[in-house]
């Protein structure tokens, strides 16, 4: 029978995850996100989490969740166009706009969701033409979402160009090699910040790169947004280019809240043109109120308490510092994700969980995560973090280091 087949196919290919060790185990966490949490009944120092201003457990933020349920209900139970929109999401999304620089925003259900839900719209739209061919130049290490997004967009209507990481003289050796081709519109994509490095793209190249070329630009700044820029505007902001970036998509679930709920922002003709043609906004249920209200809290509390951006920096550059100073392999940056190199992935793998056994959860990630080679644990700090909670997971990272050979 086939699903007899099916099952055994799955079976092998789970078996051969684990042989591999490349099989994931899902770390249940027992209680609220934050600086500590609890994993089988133990307290453990929380170092793998996108919650970079701690509002993820925020008294705040609960508060405005708690309040919106009794006021519009648990759900909507249906999609924006139909029955799904509330004056709180009008309300966001006005608000979300203002703090990016942007003429507007829409809501999504997730960062995912926006991605896939922007480039399937505008490369498969013909927008009156017989036939259009429209191209992307895409950073090699863009997020997931980025790339599975391309696989939504008709063959026929996109040609893709991936240029290696960071390597803008690339990136400019392909958009000349097309300057003068039929192309209907031309993008750039980029993440605003690089997941796995904690590297920021260099938007004011890119950007030059874009208006020489008349290419519409897209950052994806899901790991900036509430963290970089001097009112946590992302890294638009901190270059200086703040409403000067055609297109972003970013998420309250990591520094904003850290629940769900993505977003595009970027002229109104586009976020209508949205509203109007793509399915994953127009099939996807409602944000619901209590992320919606618990997100305006956020935004508030951004504006309210300015120090959440200082005290995330600088508990990463404390955390970073104390890493190297330790004999680490610590990657350079100015964002809260500190990759501490370790190269080998089966020793990432044991490190990672003798950590956490000694109470430091942090995340290993090696191949094909990365490149094969630059295996490595990524800690992620958060302004929640005390000066105290940062030298126990210095600490602890020391006696595994020197318990493993690492360090002397």
């Amino acid at each position: 029978m086939y699903s007899k087949k099916l099952t055994e196919s799955i079976e092998k290919e789970l078996e051969a995850l684990k042989t591999a060790g490349k099989f994931k185990v899902e770390r249940e966490l027992e209680g609220a996100q934050g600086p500590e949490v609890e994993i089988a009944g133990r307290k453990v120092l929380m170092f793998a989490s996108n919650n970079y201003l701690g509002l993820a457990n925020h008294p705040g933020i609960v508060k405005a969740a708690k309040d919106s349920l009794g006021e519009y209900g648990f759900g909507l139970s249906s999609v924006r166009f139909i029955s799904g929109t509330e004056t709180i999401h009008k309300t966001l999304e006005k608000k979300l706009s203002e703090f990016l620089g942007t003429e507007d925003a829409i809501l999504y259900s997730t960062n995912f969701m926006s991605n896939l839900g922007f480039f399937a719209s505008i490369t498969n739209e013909a927008f009156g033409a017989e036939k259009h061919v429209d191209v992307i130049y895409s950073d090699e290490l863009n997020h997931a979402s980025i790339i599975d997004s391309f696989k939504l967009c008709k063959k026929e209507n996109l040609e893709k160009r991936i240029y290696p990481h960071g390597d803008l003289a690339a990136l400019e050796q392909a958009l000349e090699q097309d300057k003068d081709k039929n192309y209907r519109f031309k993008i750039i994509v980029t993440d605003g910040v690089f997941s796995m490095e904690g590297y920021l793209a260099d938007l004011p190249k890119i950007k030059e790169l874009a208006e020489k070329y008349e290419a519409l630009l897209f950052v994806d700044d899901a790991h900036a947004v509430g963290v970089l820029g001097k009112t946590g505007a992302g890294t638009p902001e901190h270059f200086g280019l703040q409403g000067k970036i055609d297109v972003l998509s970013g998420t309250f679930g990591k520094a904003l809240g850290g629940a769900v709920g993505g977003y595009i922002a970027g002229k109104k003709q586009i976020t209508e043109l949205l509203r109007q043609k793509s399915r994953t906004y127009m099939f996807s249920n409602s944000l619901p109120p209590s992320v919606v209200m618990a997100s305006i809290k956020a935004l508030d509390l951004l504006k309210e308490q300015p120090k959440l951006l200082s005290k995330v920096k600088e508990n990463s550059d404390y955390f970073r510092n104390g890493a190297r100073k330790l004999g680490f392999n610590v990657l350079d940056g100015e964002h809260p994700i500190v990759p501490v190199m370790l190269g080998d992935a089966a020793l990432t793998q044991t490190m990672s969980k003798k950590l956490l056994e000694k109470g430091l959860y942090v995340v290993g990630l090696w191949f094909p995560v990365v490149p094969e080679g630059t295996a490595r644990l990524r800690f992620q700090i958060s302004a929640a973090h005390t000066t105290e909670q940062i030298d126990r997971a210095l600490k602890i990272l020391a006696e595994v280091g020197k318990e493993m050979g690492i360090l002397k």
